[in-house]
């Protein structure tokens, strides 16, 4: 959405202009939202508004990515620059919660100190299950020693400034709500392949969240009926052809060079080298992915849909080959054609939407 009026802020959230203005005037104040160029009046007359948009000085926000075997925190400034990263890897055999807190600390701490003013708020999404209720991580693949662990509470106490936590696919949406292809749209979802598979759905001019706090678990949709057998205990779900797990496993069976490593790049760049079983593969990719895209769009039929994670750096190859599976899957696809694009890299799409959560605590929108 850029650059908007009060009127035109009070229309979107559905909010009225009095609840609208209390919100932005403490900001403008505060030099987090500054006045731009006035808007003149339509043929009904009234007075002219006054473009918003964030301050070019505010303070800027400090991002940080959860996994069960890294963090990445940097500063990011109101119109979505990244800078200030820092990096550092959880060990395997780290056991303790309050010891993996230390270790996210620090790296929090030498983005923070890069700043030349104090920032606005910690944003941190997180690649495993929350409860939205206490900031608490519920669960957390291959990393259970932060199971119940209270990283909301923590890192407002540590650091003294307002803490956002969130599910990494419901980060990524926020982001892209701010400062991707989401911008402007009132219905849009995104979709994250890597590793696992993961999604969250803009609806309505609002981020859905499920009973509970739940987030989608679009990845255990069934898509083969007695398919294989997915980590979840059940068959067929659609991240077990999907995924980077499948995709090496299928990689080693075909007899593709260094299975184990393969990934969206690579295979693309061995597709347009001509090796043998490659093209092949890569094609079969693209059609376990359209499925589950597909059945996203015939039950929610989202504007766009963007692709995140280790996809994106198929580039344009992988997402033309995904269309047309789709098309070949879509029912009447003239009249339900599916807007596709392909997020930012993984790391810079995770910090926008980590800091994305902290602008919408400072908006008053929910989230």
């Amino acid at each position: 959405m850029g650059p908007s009026s009060r009127v035109e802020l009070a229309r979107v959230t559905g909010a009225s202009r009095a609840t609208i203005g209390g919100i932005v005037q403490p900001l403008i104040n505060q030099s987090i939202l500054e006045e731009g160029d006035l808007v003149p009046p339509d043929r009904s007359g009234g007075k002219p508004a006054t473009k918003l948009w964030f301050s070019k000085g505010a303070k800027p926000i400090c991002a940080v990515r959860l996994m069960h075997d890294r963090v990445h925190t940097c500063l990011v400034s109101l119109e979505g620059e990244l800078y200030a990263q820092h990096e550092v890897d959880l060990a395997k055999d780290l056991t303790d919660a309050a010891d993996a807190f230390q270790i996210v600390s620090a790296c929090i701490e030498k983005s923070v100190a890069s700043a030349d003013q104090e920032v606005l708020g910690i944003g941190m999404a997180v690649a495993g299950e929350l409860n939205p209720q206490t900031g608490s991580i519920a669960a957390m693949d291959f990393a259970p020693y932060l199971h119940g662990f209270p990283i909301k509470a923590e890192l407002a106490k540590r650091f003294g400034v307002p803490a956002c936590v969130d599910q990494d696919a419901r980060a990524l949406l926020v982001g892209d709500r701010w400062f991707g292809q989401g911008r402007g749209q009132r219905n849009f979802a995104v979709v994250y392949i890597g590793q696992s598979l993961g999604a969250a759905l803009y609806v309505d001019g609002h981020p859905y969240r499920a009973a509970g706090g739940k987030h989608c678990q679009i990845g255990h949709t069934i898509v083969q009926l007695n398919g294989q057998m997915c980590r979840c205990g059940r068959r067929g779900c659609w991240e077990t052809i999907a995924t980077l797990p499948w995709l090496r496993g299928e990689a080693r069976a075909r007899g593709l060079p260094q299975a184990g490593l393969l990934d969206a790049s690579r295979l693309v760049w061995l597709a347009e080298t001509g090796a043998k079983g490659a093209k092949e593969l890569l094609e079969d990719y693209a059609s376990n992915i359209s499925v589950g895209l597909v059945n996203l769009q015939q039950l929610m039929a989202p504007s766009c849909i963007t692709l995140h994670g280790d996809i994106v750096h198929g580039g344009k190859l992988m997402l033309d080959l995904i269309r047309k599976s789709v098309r070949q899957l879509m029912f009447n696809p003239g009249d339900n054609e599916i807007a596709l694009a392909l997020g930012d890299r993984e790391d810079v799409a995770g910090l926008r939407g980590a800091a994305g959560l902290v602008v919408c605590e400072l908006l008053n929108f929910i989230i």
